[in-house]
């Protein structure tokens, strides 16, 4: 079967990748190769750590999501030796101050209440687990199975897989998709990547058609016109400053690769900040969440990130600076994506509105959207969760 996935972030790329295991031609259309709100991401596999207040129906998701991760990465490194950025390092909760203290123990007495394993910590024992935290934090909690993957170096493994699998990659846009006798029409119109000053590539084709496709274009849902004209989507972007630093040889103590060993979630006088350790001595301090009409890089976001990060480890004063990366994540009114068929084409199917969990919900979300492209049987597990991402569900209350 000849499939198209339109899109090129996480979601769409391990879809791609899903499909070809299965044998099916894919053709993959975006305008560029990964760049956009999967690029930002710092790829946190924390689903304890993510959990907030009313989010019950999204905590089932990630926990199934995060289970799956060890097949998929295994899968993936018998086709490819590309690394991904996969660490067992576990994740600390941190609250700076008293205030902050017992928001964080109120969240994680819930979390513990969901039966998540989230551990107290005396100030001694994450001193000398971590000793370049500042000292005068208020209390830290261990949740030991929330780890990470680097969403740029498992982006590049998975189109390796897919090349090795003979799957195409089309530079351009999606305008719209219509339904014909012989399969899925869409009309592409040539895409220059940003920041290039190239011409447009005028060769690539203006129409493309497939058996079926997969629509995972995050934001770009709402600029389709044609099929999807028929499944309205209530998407908003969630914009997003990340920072990327570099630790100096000269922080490092003895023996130790980095300033930090775990991820680190701090509450910093209210706000939330994370510092994400990579094993190349890279260091990833995120994230802002604002909902205002400026699309590029607000330079208060930046500043108050830095502030907090230093709060919380103050050798970040020491560290290079070497990206701010902003990008728009695709949120819905109730934080659940949008994964199904589209309402009047069983050949289209939806996947996106993952906003800051895509990373995460990754292995779920492509493996799911394939079984709906390719008919495969569900469990009922799989169709119930479905039913909480379906396109068409009403909005609750």
């Amino acid at each position: 079967m000849h499939v198209a996935v339109v899109g090129a972030g996480i979601i769409g790329l391990l879809t791609a990748w899903q499909l070809t295991r299965q044998d099916h031609h894919v053709t993959v259309i975006a305008p560029e190769i990964g760049r956009e709100a999967s690029y930002a991401a710092a790829g946190m596999l924390a689903p304890i750590s993510e959990v907030q207040y009313g989010q019950d129906r999204l905590w089932p998701l990630m926990t199934a999501s995060r289970a799956e991760y060890p097949d998929l990465l295994a899968a993936l490194a018998e086709t490819t030796d590309a690394p991904t950025g996969y660490r067992e390092n576990g994740t600390l909760l941190v609250a700076a101050d008293r205030s902050d203290r017992d928001a964080v123990a109120e969240l994680a007495s819930v979390q513990q209440h969901h039966g998540m394993e989230v551990t107290a910590l005396t100030s001694s024992t994450w001193r000398r687990r971590e000793p370049s935290l500042a000292p005068g934090l208020a209390k830290a909690w261990d949740v030991p199975s929330d780890h990470q993957v680097d969403p740029r170096l498992l982006m590049r493994a998975t189109v390796a897989a897919l090349t090795d699998a003979g799957a195409e990659f089309l530079t351009a846009h999606v305008n719209e998709v219509t339904a014909g006798g012989d399969g899925v029409q869409l009309r592409l119109s040539p895409a220059t990547p940003a920041g290039s000053d190239a011409a447009a590539d005028h060769s690539a084709p203006e129409t493309h058609t497939a058996e079926k496709v997969l629509l995972a274009p995050g934001l770009g849902y709402s600029e389709i016109a044609g099929l999807p004209e028929s499944t309205p989507l209530d998407l908003r972007p969630v914009h997003g400053e990340v920072l990327r630093l570099r630790v100096t040889e000269t922080q490092r103590a003895t023996g130790d690769d980095h300033i930090l060993q775990a991820t680190v979630r701090a509450v910093v006088a209210g706000r939330s900040v994370y510092l994400v350790p990579r094993a190349d001595g890279g260091l990833v301090v995120g994230a802002s969440s604002r909902e205002d009409s400026l699309t590029g890089t607000r330079t208060g976001a930046v500043q108050e990130l830095l502030d907090d990060a230093v709060r919380v480890l103050p050798g970040i004063k020491e560290t290079a600076l070497e990206e701010i990366t902003t990008r728009a994540r695709p949120g819905t009114p109730d934080d659940i994506p949008y994964l199904g068929r589209l309402a009047d084409h069983d050949d289209v199917v939806v996947s996106t509105g993952y906003s800051r969990h895509g990373i995460l919900l990754a292995p779920l979300a492509a493996r799911l959207g394939a079984a709906l492209l390719t008919g495969t049987e569900l469990s009922e597990d799989d169709r119930r969760m479905l039913d909480h991402m379906s396109p068409t569900r009403r909005p609750r209350g």
